[in-house]
């Protein structure tokens, strides 16, 4: 299994990391190891001094592919729900300041939350999802996938030019404006539509 991420693909965030927006799909990844058990809580890193939660929505692929049209994406993925991308931040700045990549500080274990999956169905619309992450009850963010820069189906064209599609990969697919630290004893939820699909407790 492989976990692509998108970076950039809300203006709000961009904007509020100081980044350019993007002309084209930012991509990074993750590996299966990343992937935070169900019920399992968050062990804070003892690398970082600033983590943070990156709600998106992520999409489940269900069908092999390379090189797949746009206009075809819709047939690579059954399922969506949302997660969070942990990022040590500190990390972060410090690998981008050295001209280097910043896995260490995206792909580590357990920096992969996902939620329960939705089945897709001739209803879903993911051009017009809401999404929200509550900590310790408060909302931190709020997403509409109306508002990303580059749709799920164009990502899908975008990463298959590059990397082949496997049943059962991951896509995340960018986050709203509102990230933000974590401590431990914090409780993060995650909410589809109103509908609650994780909680996560740092430790």
């Amino acid at each position: 299994m492989k976990i692509f991420c998108i970076g950039r693909n809300y203006a709000d965030h961009a904007k509020e990391m100081k980044n350019d927006l993007p002309t084209e799909p930012v991509i990074f990844m993750k590996p299966k190891n990343a992937v935070l058990l169900p019920g399992k809580p968050f062990y804070y890193p003892e690398f970082t001094k600033d983590l943070h939660y990156e709600c998106e929505l992520v999409v489940r692929i269900s069908k092999n592919g390379k090189f797949i049209a746009e206009k075809f994406a819709h047939k690579y993925y059954d399922e969506y729900t949302i997660g969070i991308d942990f990022t040590a931040r500190d990390v972060q700045r410090e690998q981008q300041k050295k001209g280097l990549p910043w896995e260490i500080a995206k792909a580590f274990d357990g920096s992969a939350v996902v939620g329960e999956f939705q089945p897709i169905t001739e209803e879903t619309n993911l051009l017009d999802l809401e999404f929200n992450l509550n900590k310790n009850g408060i909302a931190v963010q709020e997403g509409k996938t109306s508002d990303m820069i580059f749709a799920v189906d164009k990502l899908i064209a975008h990463v298959s030019k590059y990397f082949t599609l496997n049943i059962g990969d991951l896509l995340f697919t960018g986050t709203p404006a509102g990230v933000g630290p974590v401590v431990p004893d914090d409780l993060l939820e995650g909410f589809l539509q109103h509908k609650k699909v994780f909680e996560v407790v740092i430790k």
